[in-house]
C-alpha cells in the first residue's frame, strides 16, 4: 500500500494497496527484473538516495538497494511493512495518507536531496497534482528522476490467457485501475523525457517468473478486486472456475510450475531546470 498522497475516496493517497492479508500480497506478487533497475539507474547520475513511495512489502525497495547507497521505503500499511524485506541500508517508514512537506523532510529527506523516486504499480491510488508538486520539491534539479510503473494480467499459453481475460472482467475493480489497463499511457506525467529518449514511455519491460498453479492463485488471490469480492461474500474463485484453470495450465500435460511473465510499463522522466 501506499502512502502519501490517495486519493480521498481511496482511503486518500500515497499507494493505496489494501492492507489486509499482507503476507499474501508478498508471497503472490511478482518481483520485477534487473533490466528495469539498471535502465533507471542509468538514468541517475548520482546513486546515493532513493526514494520507494508505496513500498508495500519492498519489491522494489530490495532491488534498489543493490545499487543506491541509501534507500528510504515508504508506505502508510504498517501490515506491509512487517513483511518487507529487512536490509542495512533500507530504512522503512510508515507515514501518512496526506503527508506534509515537514513530515516528507522529517522521513525522507530535504529539498532536493533524492536523486530518485520510484512508484511500484502504485501511482493509479495517488492524487497526482499533489503527489508531483512533493516530488518535484524533494528530487535533486536538474538531474533528479522519477519512475512509475505497472505490470498488466500475467501471460502463461493461450488458454490460460482467455481464461483470465474473463476473470478479469469483473464488477469489483475500483475506477483507477483502468490507468494499469491502459498501460499508464494516459497517465498525467509533466516530466522531461530521460537521456537517449525522446519521450516518457511507457518503455515496456518483460518479467519472467517461475510459478505453480498454486502460487498463480495466490496471485490472483492478491488482486484488491477479488478481496473486494471477498468481503461482498463473492467468491471469483469458484469451484468451476479453478477447475477450468487447472484444465488449461495442464493441456500440454504439464501440469508443474511454468514461465509466467508479467508484463512491465514504466514511465520515466527528470526535473528540468
Amino acid at each position: 500500500m501506499a502512502n502519501l498522497f490517495i486519493k480521498q475516496e481511496q482511503h486518500q493517497y500515497a499507494g493505496a494497496r489494501p492492507s489486509y492479508q499482507a503476507n499474501q500480497y508478498a508471497q503472490g506478487r511478482p518481483s520485477y527484473p534487473p533490466e528495469l533497475f539498471q535502465f533507471i539507474a542509468s538514468k541517475t547520475p548520482h546513486h546515493d538516495l532513493a526514494w520507494d513511495v508505496g513500498t508495500g512489502t519492498g519489491q522494489a525497495a530490495r532491488s534498489l538497494a543493490e545499487i543506491y547507497k541509501n534507500v528510504v521505503a515508504t508506505d502508510m500499511s504498517p501490515k506491509q511493512l512487517e513483511f518487507a524485506p529487512k536490509l542495512p541500508n533500507i530504512r522503512y517508514q510508515e507515514t501518512s495518507p496526506t503527508m506534509s512537506y515537514s513530515e516528507i523532510e522529517q522521513k525522507v529527506g530535504s529539498e532536493s536531496s533524492v536523486d530518485l523516486v520510484t512508484v511500484a504499480q502504485a501511482m493509479h491510488w495517488f492524487d497526482l497534482p499533489a503527489f508531483y508538486q512533493q516530488v518535484k520539491w524533494v528530487l535533486k534539479k536538474p538531474d533528479g528522476i522519477i519512475a512509475a510503473w505497472c505490470y498488466t494480467n500475467p501471460q502463461v499459453n493461450d488458454s490460460m490467457d482467455k481464461l483470465l481475460e474473463a476473470f478479469y472482467e469483473n464488477p469489483y475493480w475500483d475506477s483507477p485501475r483502468k490507468m494499469v489497463d491502459d498501460k499508464y499511457r494516459s497517465i498525467d506525467f509533466p516530466f522531461d523525457a530521460v537521456d537517449g529518449a525522446d519521450n516518457t514511455g511507457p518503455f515496456e519491460f518483460g518479467n519472467e517468473r517461475t510459478m505453480s498453479l498454486e502460487e498463480y492463485f495466490s496471485y490472483l488471490r492478491s488482486w484488491s478486486a477479488y478481496q473486494k469480492a471477498k468481503e461482498k461474500g463473492v467468491e471469483l474463485l469458484s469451484q468451476d472456475v479453478v477447475e477450468n484453470f487447472k484444465s488449461a495450465w495442464g493441456e500440454d500435460g504439464n501440469h508443474g510450475p511454468k514461465l509466467v511473465n508479467f508484463p512491465i510499463y514504466l514511465r520515466i522522466g527528470k526535473m528540468g531546470l
